[in-house]
């Protein structure tokens, strides 16, 4: 594994000490083990035919690093990377100069995939299918239907709803992986990667308690890391201890699973506001003040893996686990367990 280090961070911005702790390489990137291993052998396989890989269809909760993947991905391949996102490309127009300009074999990432346009979308299917735009030239009877080839391109299209990719273009991504949320073990080695990178010295004890507050994800590890940090070097010596982490993480209102105030919030409005639940979405979304799709898609999967809510045909609802962890009485009448 290659050692990088920074000798100093103070001038760096958020975004550049960012992109310091992405690795660079699959032997450097850590977990999704079985991700990793079917990519090397596509990858592999492509460079040895000199073809552009496959399309590639990266979909999991975020801050699981998709978007690092990607560029993994077109490091091992030696080929330029390309990135926009769904939202940004506006018009068909816009995707057609995009594909136009890309050179043989390059790698094209769009992030947040499924919140592509219609029309938009459509410029994608021959695009990836045959390497071809197609384009009318003309109005009225004497319209023409014309096609231009462009080079053949690899397409890394990165999503955390899968389920609302259309079939058409879902089904021509030659390679789908989804990403699973990281085990406590890993996700220390990843902050003990990213303070060795940023020259932060930290004992083993307070990187496990870090990496047990992470909820699962890589980007939320990192950024407790560095806020950590803040609190070991105006506080401490420097040094992140378990002493330090911990009152640093109690400041910031993380409890030891990772929980932080929002998600006390929905636990608690789902017991003492609606009796357990069931809640709906929207209800729920209101009664917090938080957006729904915040709820659904940064909160509700990590309450889900530890067990804490169910989703039902009537709404969300909170289980026994959920009250024990708050150390709230769990009602005997309630007939869903966890």
């Amino acid at each position: 594994m290659e050692d990088r280090f920074i000798t100093s961070t103070k001038n760096w911005t958020d975004a550049e000490i960012e992109n310091s702790l992405r690795p660079t390489s699959l032997a450097e990137y850590v977990g999704q083990e079985k991700v990793k291993q079917s990519l090397e052998i596509y990858i592999k396989a492509a460079k040895s035919r000199h073809d552009a890989l496959d399309h590639v269809l990266l979909y999991g909760p975020p801050g699981l690093g998709k978007t690092t993947l990607a560029h993994i991905i077109a490091n091992e391949l030696g080929s330029q990377f390309k990135v926009t996102s769904g939202p940004a490309i506006e018009h068909a127009a816009d995707l057609a100069a995009i594909l136009t300009n890309l050179g043989r074999n390059d790698v094209l990432f769009i992030d947040e995939i499924h919140r592509l346009n219609k029309s938009v979308e459509e410029i994608l299917y021959p695009a990836m299918e045959d390497f071809a735009l197609d384009f009318i030239v003309g109005k009225g009877p004497s319209a023409k239907n014309m096609r231009l080839k462009i080079q053949p391109f690899t397409l890394i299209g990165a999503t955390t709803k899968a389920g609302m990719l259309t079939s058409p273009l879902r089904d021509r991504f030659g390679v789908i992986c989804r990403l699973e949320l990281y085990d406590t073990q890993e996700l220390q080695i990843i902050i003990k990667r990213s303070a060795k990178i940023l020259n932060i010295e930290i004992d083993e004890q307070a990187s496990l308690d870090i990496a047990k507050r992470s909820r699962g994800t890589p980007r939320i590890a990192n950024r407790l890391l560095k806020r950590v940090r803040d609190y070991a070097e105006v506080l401490g010596t420097g040094k992140i201890t378990k002493d330090i982490a911990d009152k640093a993480l109690s400041k910031m209102e993380i409890d030891d699973l990772g929980l932080d105030f929002i998600d006390h919030k929905i636990l608690e409005s789902i017991i003492y506001k609606f009796g357990g639940g069931p809640v709906g979405l929207d209800t729920l979304s209101a009664t917090i003040s938080e957006d729904a799709s915040t709820i659904e898609d940064v909160y509700e999967p990590y309450l889900l893996q530890l067990g804490f809510i169910a989703r039902t045909p009537r709404g969300r609802v909170a289980l026994e686990s959920a009250y024990k962890h708050l150390g709230i009485a769990y009602p005997e009448s309630n007939n869903i367990k966890s």
